[in-house]
């Protein structure tokens, strides 16, 4: 039956969505899901469950940030099968982010490019949509990710953590888990913040502000990318192991173009972006296997990055993840990837 969804979604993808703006195309489908969700919910889970961050995952794999930003589908994801949803990136004040069109597809690769630019609809809005939804049962672990607003100067120290302060304190009552992210290519000197004397202070802040206001410890993570060097990538999982971080994820899109098997033309049409998918594989195993060995058993991390079949998250665990996310391999596999997936590590 899995199979058959499967390649009826193939079918429509490559004569429907792959037709389409691939935004546009979002949007059309994340509604489905959204629509099909109440229809779902009687479905139990599957996989093995995963105790990690002082929480009961009901198995490894979640979607990744970026795909549900404003929280507004998180129980009709977990009725797909997604044992945790990562919503975000929300920032301090909204935004809509950069012009359009701003998310790409290179179907060779199995990749997508975007520059979406954290459009979203701010902290506010978001942590009252949560507040209304409440803590239904059977519902998936919910992350939230945070970043910064646009234009708010990366190099004004104290405004930043203001920025980043607005939305933990209004977010973290809603979340199992937070994430800072400072690893998107698409806000103008983000990843600038990833330098640990820059990154340290931040994590600081975040974390007294979030436990604050939710009135209980509210697990951290901070989001990497996978452009830093190998050494800057030891040098934030020791200051996130000193400092007594939760955990971090690895990783996040790459601004890097190499080995792509779709023309040259096409990519240079596209344009600028953060590159995810399967050409993400290799670099984003590599990072977590150097993440993992700097922290040890201390940390949880979440391997993200390329993840498309059960072996390929098998991989990614055996590198030393804890959890796993995917959200490329979701465009291209469909609703029915999840719990394929799913079963598959089970």
């Amino acid at each position: 039956m899995a199979r058959d969804t499967g390649r009826a979604y193939q079918q429509l993808f490559r004569h429907g969505f792959r037709r389409l703006d691939a935004e546009r195309a979002h949007h059309l489908g994340f509604a489905a899901v959204r629509a099909a969700g109440p229809v779902l919910r009687w479905r139990r889970p599957v996989g093995t469950p995963v105790e990690a961050l002082g929480l009961r995952f009901p198995h490894p794999l979640g979607l990744a940030a970026g795909f549900d930003k404003n929280g507004v589908g998180i129980d009709a994801l977990g009725a797909l099968g997604f044992g945790h949803v990562e919503s975000g990136t929300v920032t301090g004040q909204a935004q809509p982010g950069n012009p359009r069109p701003r998310l790409f597809r290179l179907v060779e690769d199995h990749a997508v490019v975007n520059r979406m630019g954290f459009n979203n609809e701010g902290a506010a809005a978001v942590a009252a949509r949560l507040a209304a939804r409440g803590r239904p049962a059977g519902a998936p672990v919910l992350g939230i990710n945070i970043g910064k607003t646009k234009v708010v100067p990366e190099d004004d120290e104290a405004a930043v953590l203001a920025d980043y302060g607005v939305s933990a304190r209004l977010l973290a009552p809603h979340a199992d888990y937070l994430v800072v992210n400072v690893s998107s290519p698409n806000t103008t000197g983000l990843r600038s913040l990833q330098a640990v004397e820059r990154l340290e202070p931040l994590l600081e802040h975040v974390r007294a502000t979030a436990d604050a206001a939710a009135a209980r410890h509210v697990p951290l993570l901070v989001k990497i990318a996978p452009d830093l060097a190998d050494e800057d990538v030891v040098d934030v999982a020791a200051m996130a192991r000193r400092i007594g971080l939760d955990g971090l994820i690895a990783t996040n899109t790459t601004i890097a173009r190499d080995g792509l098997r779709s023309a040259p033309a096409e990519v240079e049409r596209i344009g600028a972006g953060g590159l995810s998918g399967r050409p993400l594989t290799h670099r984003a195993t590599e990072v977590l296997r150097l993440v993992r060995a700097e922290v040890g058993a201390d940390l949880v991390l979440i391997g993200v990055g390329g993840i498309t079949t059960p072996e390929e998250a098998r991989e990614r665990l055996a590198a030393g993840a804890t959890l796993v996310q995917g959200y490329t391999a979701f465009i291209y596999e469909g609703p029915g990837w999840p719990r394929r997936v799913a079963a598959g590590l089970a």
